[in-house]
């Protein structure tokens, strides 16, 4: 109990900055919950995943409804469903970009504003810094201190938003990379699992290139 009140006790010294920091350490909790969730949800990739289904649909034909049990949204159903068979690969390559900065900027959509409060955070530290030393320096008269208990009060203030900014913006910058790590490495799995469909797509259409070739008349005497 004792902890909790001079936790709130500190809080109350930070000053109204203290408002705008719980404001953006609200927002950055926020990001992070969401984006960890959508990571989960649509993102999160098995070796079942990636390997074995590439051989087990020839031709392509059905290559699309090989994750039906993934979630809607999910990147590498997104990704499964753009290979047509019927399609040229130089289409289904075009697809393939789009989809994937589209995947991209899904994944990262509010990363922007968790980044921006890793610098936004320590800024508004230094500003209720430099508003406490402020008030500390106005207590002292040209005869020595006036109000002791308001000097340190005022420093008190400037070290309490200090800190709160600089917790806030560690803990947005751990989080920060951590996200932008697992989104690399989400594009790098898509990338590596597209190569690997469109390597098979090609290996496919050479054969039956070289069977329509072997089938043609004059074939067998050349």
């Amino acid at each position: 109990m004792n902890d909790w009140t001079s936790l709130a006790d500190a809080l109350r010294l930070g000053g109204w900055v203290i408002y705008p920091l719980t404001l953006l350490a609200v927002l950055a909790l926020a990001i992070v919950l969401d984006r960890a969730y959508a990571l989960w949800r649509f993102a999160r990739m098995s070796e079942s995943n990636l390997a074995g289904d590439v051989e087990n649909h020839a031709g392509y034909a059905r290559l699309a409804s090989i994750h039906e049990a993934l979630p809607q949204r999910h990147a590498l159903r997104r990704i499964g469903r753009l290979f047509d068979g019927r399609a040229p690969l130089w289409q289904i390559e075009a697809r393939l970009q789009t989809a994937a900065t589209a995947i991209e900027r899904d994944m990262s959509r509010g990363l922007w504003l968790l980044e921006t409060i890793v610098t936004a955070a320590p800024l508004l530290g230094l500003l209720g810094t430099i508003v406490g030393m402020m008030h500390s320096f106005r207590l002292i008269g040209g005869d020595g201190l006036v109000n002791p208990a308001g000097v340190s009060g005022g420093v008190a203030q400037a070290l309490i938003a200090t800190a709160i900014g600089l917790v806030i913006a560690l803990l947005a910058l751990f989080a920060f990379n951590y996200l932008s790590r697992r989104i690399d490495r989400l594009m790098d799995e898509l990338e590596s699992f597209s190569n690997e469909c469109l390597g098979e797509m090609r290996l496919v259409e050479e054969r039956n290139a070289d069977v329509h070739l072997a089938g043609q008349p004059g074939s067998a005497r050349s």
